[in-house]
């Protein structure tokens, strides 16, 4: 049984498509920080994206959990062309793909970007990889609204529809335990001690 700690990063506070751009995270909410940090199981392996807002945030919550190396399979998705541009701005120029992209998300990827099945393959990889490689353990994964979703639509099986109606919140917690390879039970999801 390996249990998963899967935590959004602190915000960036940006009105526009982030995937693989290094923006900041707003680590000011000190209370909010202690109180997750206190949530969290303190002989975990922890463990983040290499983008700064992930690791920041892994920094600002770790205690005494042993720290893993970033893991650059851990990014956001890849919006290529989309990145750092407002879904308005995308909508005017490229309103079919961006449409399809949310709406039917499977195959539909943005121009130099990477479709949802690409991202879930890519972060099903990683946490198979970790979870190989510290069997039984606590496994806090400092990551991004779209990692966190892979987890819960592999997890609860949920169809690509379920999946984006999930809320994640930054510095929120959301707990999924692996029992055996195809299964799986949730704890917390979207929770913010």
């Amino acid at each position: 049984m390996t249990r998963l700690h899967l935590v959004r990063h602190g915000p960036t506070h940006a009105k526009v498509m982030v995937g693989w751009s290094d923006l900041p995270a707003d680590l000011s909410d000190t209370a909010a920080i202690a109180r997750l940090s206190t949530h969290l199981p303190a002989t975990a392996r922890i463990i983040s994206s290499d983008l700064s807002r992930a690791s920041a945030t892994a920094d600002a919550i770790q205690t005494s959990q042993t720290r893993l190396p970033h893991n650059p399979d851990l990014r956001e998705i890849n919006f290529g062309t989309w990145e750092l541009r407002s879904h308005a701005d995308i909508e005017a120029e490229d309103p079919d793909n961006i449409r399809a992209y949310w709406e039917t998300p499977g195959e539909v990827r943005p121009p130099g970007g990477e479709s949802w099945h690409e991202v879930c393959n890519r972060v099903d990889q990683a946490i198979d990889h970790l979870m190989q490689t510290h069997p039984g353990q606590d496994l806090i994964i400092v990551a991004h609204f779209g990692v966190i979703l892979t987890q819960l639509q592999r997890a609860l099986r949920l169809d690509t529809d379920a999946t984006f109606a999930h809320r994640i919140d930054n510095l929120s917690v959301t707990e999924l335990t692996r029992h055996g390879p195809d299964t799986w039970s949730p704890g917390l999801i979207n929770h913010l001690p």
